[in-house]
């Protein structure tokens, strides 16, 4: 009996210690950004992100000119996948176009504060950060390379999408 209780115990905490090294992290919507990241003092990437194209992205795909063209666009696999990238794996933020995780990961698990309060733990936790503007091209080409066949300036739109954490004091 205490053979069976013994293994029984050692089980359970090998599959809880799986599940916690599998944790698989999931996407949480540009509220949860928001939430944190609407004021100064972390440089307002929120309300910049409302203000700008990527939060509009999906817009287009539900207009009449655009419908004409392509009457299914806003279920198009192919528009989608740029105009809400996240469309397979978080399909009810669709219509949020471009959200942060797009480019930043799932935000499951390091949009807690105690868990961004660090960056290597927020990283470890599933934040996507860039080490270079070669990395950050990289991944705006994933969609921007001759969209719609126009030419892509890297240089001016990081520009205009930029939204950096303002440096400690």
């Amino acid at each position: 009996m205490k053979k069976v209780l013994l293994i029984s115990i050692i089980g359970i905490f090998l599959i809880s210690i799986i599940s916690l090294f599998s944790q698989e992290f999931t996407y949480v919507g540009a509220g949860k950004c928001k939430i944190c990241h609407k004021t100064e003092k972390q440089g307002k990437q929120f309300p910049l992100w409302v203000e700008r194209k990527h939060s509009k992205s999906f817009v287009p795909l539900t207009t009449e000119e655009v419908k004409a063209k392509v009457p299914d666009a806003p279920e198009n696999p192919e528009c989608l996948k740029c105009h809400a990238p996240l469309f397979e794996k978080a399909a009810e933020f669709k219509e949020e176009g471009v959200i942060c995780e797009v480019c930043h990961g799932p935000g499951s698990v390091y949009k807690k504060l105690s868990i961004m309060k660090s960056r290597e733990e927020a990283v470890k936790n599933g934040l996507i950060l860039y080490e270079s503007a070669e990395a950050i091209k990289k991944q705006c080409l994933t969609c921007h390379d001759m969209a719609h066949e126009k030419p892509f300036d890297f240089e001016a739109a990081w520009e205009k999408v930029k939204h950096p954490v303002p440096e400690k004091q």
